[in-house]
């Protein structure tokens, strides 16, 4: 990269990455879970699970929002020279980075499933609806104010907003390969 560019990650693709692999492995722990009886029943762990999921999802889709609005709101126009990463690299870098992460939650789930079946499982679950609900409004705000946002890749350690990223940058609705909310532009 030339003198001033820097790789710019689009936000909610991002947010998306961990979506997915988090949905999987919570269900995947949740059918585990139900094949052992637990101390508490399979009953009562599905029901603490159906509940448990409602309510991760729901914190999981709100969390941070308000930093969100903030960066969204003052972001600044892309260089030129800045380079738009694609989005299967993005996906690709931040599941790799995370891959013993998922791993130990997948194990805990499963561990929690000898207490309290399928509840784990469930958690693990609303963290990936939660995610993808996450995507879901990022998507209508940027469909709304027609540009993308992005961030600078190296900033993505702590998550979209952590505590490195100082702001979004914005393009065009029609900028790189993934629409609105980080799905696959079709």
């Amino acid at each position: 990269m030339g003198r001033g560019a820097q790789s710019l990650v689009r936000v909610a693709v991002v947010v998306r990455a961990g979506a997915a692999p988090l949905w999987w492995l919570g269900v995947f722990a949740a059918g585990i879970g139900l094949l052992v009886p637990g101390l508490t029943g399979r009953r009562i762990g599905v029901l603490a699970g159906a509940a448990l999921f409602i309510v991760t999802a729901a914190a999981v889709a709100v969390v941070r929002r308000r930093r969100y609005v903030h960066f969204a709101e003052a972001a600044t126009r892309a260089g030129r020279t800045d380079y738009l990463q694609d989005r299967r690299v993005t996906v690709r870098a931040w599941r790799r980075a995370h891959r013993w992460q998922l791993l130990a939650a997948f194990v805990v789930a499963v561990g929690i499933s000898f207490a309290l079946p399928a509840a784990g499982g469930a958690v693990l679950a609303g963290a990936g609806a939660g995610l993808w609900a996450k995507t879901w409004w990022l998507g209508h705000r940027e469909s709304r104010a027609g540009t993308l946002l992005w961030l600078r890749s190296d900033w993505t350690a702590r998550g979209p907003v952590g505590r490195p990223v100082k702001g979004f940058r914005s393009t065009g609705i029609a900028a790189g390969d993934a629409a609105p909310g980080g799905a696959r532009r079709r």
